[in-house]
């Protein structure tokens, strides 16, 4: 198999390029550099260039905004924005719930949402996990009770990133309790101006609201709101899933880290010479690229043996498995690289309230974002539950 880009490619790739070196604002290019937390309309900001481009749903189908690019295509753009770096679009959108609209929505629900999720317009959050049920979500317990026109949700959710931003969450809720755990699951979408709905922030280790608990009371959701049928949600958050773990391997998210530890080695002292010139500190930096490699030849064979539209390739558990694996490794790499100096705090530099230039500004956001990366292996199903999936589908154990 001939895993090089074509000449085709390689024109598709320097044009991509081009385009971050041109495209991406300033403010927002430093803070991607930097690592600073980008605000809501600093994302919507991007995300609207992007679409004014055609640019900002690559893998849609073109009828509902898509590029048409080839798997090859999207696989080097998804890469060189990691690399420039410029923000990756709201995945929620892009990579869930836009997917879904699309292979099961109703037409008048295409035409409602779609061009709204594309711009940024509306924000989707993923009210999936509840206390007792994260990895193991079928064991779900928020119920909906049809009542007319509108079901009636009552329950929690746990774990809801950026559900304080959110105009709208697609949601996960048990509408036959006496069903079998994968079965009476039914997905909804709600509006969260709905009475009822109260988000409570979580300030995770590194003093940063990403996620939220939500308590749904008496929540009214119009039947209009359910993508497909009644209790066959299972089948679209499976669906779903296979989309979110096949783009999770972020390949260029590592390669972009373990480019920046190499750029400080250079300027980092280690016993009078430069760290970069340390066989230690050389020797880590080529195994974890000879790993980065292994994993974008993996990738290259899957996406050169897709799986039919609407059936992901169970294999991309590999992919979300190693991948978050090596984005962790690369993080600590950056992150002892970087050694003591990484160790101050500032969250407000964190979040990016202020850029006030300082001796160790390159350094104030490496820790933070190290241990944000440790959550990777959890998120999209657990490593451990990867691992599940590959022993059952693929080797059939």
């Amino acid at each position: 198999m001939d895993l090089r880009f074509t000449a085709d490619e390689l024109a598709f790739r320097d044009e991509v390029q081009q385009f971050f070196r041109i495209a991406v604002p300033a403010d927002i290019r430093r803070k991607c550099v930097l690592g600073q937390r980008l605000s809501k309309p600093e994302l919507q900001r991007w995300t609207r260039i992007l679409f004014e481009k055609g640019w900002a749903t690559p893998a849609w189908d073109p009828e509902w905004g898509g590029t048409g690019w080839s798997p090859v295509q999207q696989y080097i753009f998804k890469e060189e924005l990691h690399m420039a770096p410029a923000p990756e679009p709201l995945s929620f959108n892009v990579n869930m719930i836009g997917p879904v609209l699309i292979a099961f929505g109703t037409d008048e629900q295409k035409r409602r949402f779609l061009p709204s999720i594309a711009r940024l317009d509306y924000w989707f959050c993923q009210g999936f996990s509840e206390p007792g049920a994260g990895s193991d979500l079928a064991s779900l317990r928020t119920s909906a009770r049809l009542e007319g026109d509108h079901y009636m949700v009552n329950g929690q959710k746990l774990w809801t990133s950026t559900a304080h931003h959110a105009e709208w969450c697609f949601l996960l809720v048990r509408t036959d309790p006496n069903a079998k755990k994968q079965q009476g699951i039914t997905y909804l979408l709600m509006d969260m101006r709905s009475p009822g709905i109260t988000v409570r922030p979580i300030v995770t280790i590194d003093g940063h609201h990403e996620t939220n608990e939500m308590f749904l009371e008496n929540v009214r959701i119009p039947v209009g709101n359910r993508i497909g049928e009644e209790n066959k949600g299972w089948d679209y958050a499976k669906y779903l899933l296979g989309n979110e773990r096949s783009g999770i391997a972020r390949v260029g998210i590592s390669k972009m880290r373990v480019r920046r530890a190499k750029e400080l080695a250079r300027n980092i002292d280690a016993g009078g010479r430069p760290l970069s010139e340390d066989r230690g500190f050389r020797e880590r930096v080529a195994l974890l690229e000879i790993e980065l490699k292994a994993l974008e030849i993996t990738q290259m064979r899957l996406i050169s043996a897709a799986a039919p539209a609407g059936k992901p390739d169970p294999k991309s558990s590999i992919l979300k498995m190693k991948g978050s694996e090596l984005q962790q490794a690369a993080a600590q790499l950056l992150l002892e690289t970087a050694g003591y100096e990484a160790m101050e705090f500032d969250r407000d530099f964190l979040r990016g309230a202020h850029s006030t230039p300082s001796p160790h500004d390159w350094a104030l956001t490496i820790a933070p974002n190290h241990y944000f990366a440790r959550h990777v292996s959890i998120v999209g199903g657990s490593n451990e539950i990867q691992r599940n999936i590959l022993a059952k589908t693929v080797l059939g154990l």
